[in-house]
């Protein structure tokens, strides 16, 4: 499929936890801050289960995440990033998770919003199965995005307090399987690589890590020519 230039002023990058966005699509996040977006992160859990470190408590766990995907988001240019802290392991699509993002999506008003593919559920070839977390982002995320965040009156109490209706004109899934929509990181690899760099408690080894990335931004890049490249699926949202 062409599709038209994404050019986004304002994007918003929603995930479960510190590192999902870094890890697929923070070349991309770096691309929009480089043409000149502001790109805003919003974190949903705390992060705090992430650890193979018997000696480290949640709450300790939480605050390194947190230090560590503000490192990362200084690497990559973004403008800021909010944490909700919700629970690591127990993220449910509940309303007020979908209250907390459509808060979210009205005070940035985001025009290109990134989250994962919640269909995006196991993958057999891989021997894969994508962490509940990740699709209950993207579920409540899409939800947010439409109708939610649309509808003055979803949410009264939002609108009576100035959060004013938005609409998102386009959402980038990210999707371990489907590669629809391509773009070009060449020249933010290394900040990918920086912001990957930035999350030691969950990279211990970035040499493996960076080449890793490297070589899977290599092969998605070059059958459309690219150096590197992020894949993702992409909505348009037509329906008003």
């Amino acid at each position: 499929m062409n599709w038209p230039p994404l050019k986004p002023r304002i994007v918003l990058g929603v995930a479960a936890h510190p590192d999902d966005l870094d890890f697929s699509a923070a070349g991309t996040m770096a691309k929009f801050a480089r043409e000149g977006a502001e790109v805003h992160y919003l974190i949903l859990t705390d992060g705090g289960k992430g650890t193979a470190d018997t000696h480290l408590s949640s709450q300790e766990l939480t605050a390194i995440r947190h230090k560590e995907q503000q490192a990362a988001c200084k690497a990559l240019g973004c403008t800021d990033v909010q944490f909700l802290d919700y629970p690591d392991g127990g993220l449910e699509v509940t309303m007020q998770l979908k209250k907390d993002i459509v808060k979210a999506i009205r005070t940035v008003r985001p025009d290109v919003v990134i989250t994962m593919d919640p269909t995006m559920v196991y993958a057999v070839g891989r021997g894969f199965i994508n962490h509940p977390d990740h699709r209950a982002a993207g579920q409540a995320t899409l939800d947010a995005v439409f109708p939610l965040a649309r509808d003055h009156l979803a949410f009264p109490e939002l609108y009576e307090a100035g959060y004013k209706p938005h609409k998102t004109a386009t959402v980038l899934l990210t999707n371990f399987e489907r590669n629809e929509y391509f773009v070009d990181i060449s020249n933010t690899i290394e900040q990918k690589i920086a912001a990957l760099a930035a999350h030691s408690s969950q990279v211990s080894d970035i040499a493996t890590i960076q080449k890793r990335m490297k070589d899977l931004a290599a092969s998605l890049g070059k059958e459309h020519g690219y150096e590197y490249a992020e894949c993702f699926v992409r909505v348009d949202i037509t329906e008003t």
